[in-house]
């Protein structure tokens, strides 16, 4: 892909681009998160995004964090809209033992937070972001070839042009280097559902 097509929405601490590769080192007290559960909001974690209108397409990248090491240090892939309507998905560091293998979609300003366990041995995962309209799929994989469902989710005011890419925080007092590539963008690998015909 053709990053000078992507943009900041708030400049990282550092970034380098090279051998196809993006190197994004966070700055401490960085996320994106709207009110849910403790009321807590932030909007400053930077987003590397560029925009479509096309209706119906996926994107993915690879993202490595071998340099994670404080709780909640992050990277991933993200489709920011405006501080209320944004989604993402991420490995988020927890402590020694395990990260959080999740997504947050956030609609009208309020955050939803679903995860998994992963084993901190995880160090590199690829995502998938796919749209149809103004629905959405994002997927993980270990390996690029083989990927998982994380969750499906309506977007209210993700019909029209949106802006996709990814992003790197770190929510409390860290820093770290997260890295980016393997960029794509091309059909939409999302199916049409066949299953149940929609009510009349």
């Amino acid at each position: 892909m053709d990053l000078n097509k992507f943009s900041w929405t708030r400049v990282p601490k550092s970034v380098e681009e090279k051998d196809g590769k993006l190197f994004v080192v966070t700055s401490p007290h960085t996320d994106l998160w709207q009110r849910t559960y403790y009321h807590f909001r932030n909007d400053n974690a930077p987003v590397f995004q560029m925009q479509s209108d096309e209706k119906y397409f996926s994107f993915t990248v690879k993202t490595e964090f071998t340099d994670a090491k404080h709780r909640f240090d992050q990277c991933g892939i993200v489709m920011y809209l405006d501080s209320e309507n944004w989604l993402k998905a991420s490995v988020e560091y927890e402590n020694e033992r395990f990260s959080h293998l999740g997504s947050v979609v956030t609609d009208g300003g309020y955050s939803d937070w679903a995860t998994t366990e992963a084993d901190n041995k995880v160090r590199v995962m690829w995502y998938r972001l796919s749209r149809r309209e103004d629905d959405y799929r994002i997927e993980c994989s270990r390996d690029g070839i083989n990927f998982s469902q994380m969750r499906i989710c309506h977007m209210s005011k993700g019909g029209g042009r949106i802006s996709f890419g990814i992003y790197a925080c770190s929510p409390e007092d860290s820093s770290f280097k997260a890295v980016f590539s393997d960029f794509s963008l091309g059909k939409c690998m999302w199916a049409a559902h066949d299953g149940q015909q929609p009510d009349e």
